[in-house]
């Protein structure tokens, strides 16, 4: 490696990754649950493992939600076979696998504090959220928009279509469990030059019969996931005849999901943010509603940092936001830009013009993001930002051209 060289690299699983099938059982519980009740209460976590004999999801939290009761079980089970847990052979059996409920309901020790239904509603616990964005992914006219961390991106976008080509039948051998990672190179001034590495990791069918040699089987997959996924989603302008691929590399990557590995909601938290190029408060996403700031605050920080790369106040942003349990304003708002802001402008400036045209208090967040409905599911897997803000998803990533005028005016 050039000594001239400075690397970055962000990794994503996809929905079938242990992990991301904890994420997606509890984002579609809460959605369940916000479907009926708008204001339910959800803090669901879900576990799960496989061993030779079956395998196990466990469910729990605490769930306050008006009736009629839910199916948290039959939730668990359709979520698992949509992913693609329809045999144990793939590491999960969703019809027959065993399913254990503890949950209980919310405290009315927190309840009182987060149930006010007004903009004094205090946040649900206490803690510190980051909002970040970047303007390195504008020069890319397929990636524009996006104000993400190149390898951030590109790595959320090469699990999506992992998933894409499986659920298709593009690649009909491909299997639920895989993951990605992009290195990036940068230039002076922290300019992407290329990528610099690409690694994906595709559980698949025994294909040993067909190929006669783990070889020859390893090569047909690496050549099919450069074909269709890897030159499908990263722009040829960032790939070069010295950018490293690899694909699977111990040679095969048959026995996967939950028998291979145990899977916990909410432990990739870096892969469903930024990659590791912003900060992350710690708090996890999938599962909580959005009293919970843990979520609702940080969209909104995301938001709000968004719009000042947007405004061309900066070329990054981050944003950090910080609660008190049952308190609605936050105790801090701090915003950086890591040297980047535009000429005449300081951090302190920036810092001012945020604070006049976002409201930080969760009531205010819910409601000017649409937070109350039945749409997390669609954020368990693939990344929560960088997306596209479409049918009322991902509302925390649309620009308000108004919001961008007045942090330029303001």
């Amino acid at each position: 490696m050039s000594h001239e060289s400075l690397l970055f690299t962000s990794e994503s699983v996809t929905a079938g990754h242990p992990d991301k099938l904890c994420d997606a059982i509890s984002d579609a519980i809460l959605d369940a649950c916000l479907a009926q009740d708008p204001h339910a209460r959800v803090a669901c976590e879900t576990m799960v493992k496989g061993t030779e004999t079956g395998s196990t999801i466990i469910l729990a939290g605490e769930i306050k939600c008006a009736p009629p009761q839910i199916d948290y079980k039959s939730v668990a089970r359709k979520t698992a076979a949509a992913i693609g847990y329809t045999d144990h052979a793939f590491g999960m059996d969703a019809e027959t696998c065993d399913v254990q409920l503890l949950i209980s309901t919310q405290s009315p020790d927190i309840s009182q504090g987060v149930d006010q239904g007004d903009s004094n509603q205090g946040a649900g616990d206490q803690g510190l959220m980051f909002g970040y964005a970047t303007d390195e992914s504008e020069s890319y006219p397929t990636l524009s928009g996006h104000y993400m961390p190149l390898s951030a991106l590109l790595s959320q976008a090469l699990t999506r279509r992992l998933t894409e080509v499986r659920e298709s039948g593009l690649l009909p051998w491909a299997r639920p469990d895989g993951k990605s990672q992009v290195t990036i190179e940068y230039g002076a001034y922290g300019v992407p030059r290329r990528v610099w590495a690409v690694v994906i990791a595709i559980q698949h069918d025994d294909m040993l019969e067909r190929f006669e040699t783990e070889d020859a089987e390893h090569k047909f997959i690496k050549s099919e996931i450069q074909k269709h996924v890897i030159e499908a989603i990263i722009p040829p302008e960032l790939m070069d005849s010295k950018t490293d691929i690899f694909v699977n590399g111990t040679g095969r990557f048959v026995q996967g999901g939950p028998h291979a590995d145990a899977g916990i909601t909410g432990r990739k938290i870096i892969v469903d943010t930024y990659g590791g190029m912003g900060r992350h408060g710690g708090g996890a996403f999938s599962g909580k509603d959005p009293s919970k700031v843990d979520r609702s605050a940080t969209y909104a920080a995301r938001w709000a940092a968004k719009h000042v790369v947007a405004a061309k106040l900066a070329k990054r942003c981050e944003i950090q936001l910080a609660y008190a349990i049952g308190v609605a304003e936050p105790v801090s708002v701090r915003v950086t830009t890591d040297g980047s802001s535009s000429a005449g402008i300081t951090e302190e400036e920036i810092s001012r013009r945020v604070r006049n045209c976002f409201d930080f208090r969760p009531r205010e967040i819910i409601q000017k993001l649409d937070l109350l409905r039945p749409i997390y599911s669609a954020t368990s897997a693939g990344g929560h930002f960088g997306r596209e803000s479409v049918d009322g998803h991902f509302t925390w990533e649309r620009l308000d051209s108004d919001i961008i005028t007045a942090l330029q005016q303001s």
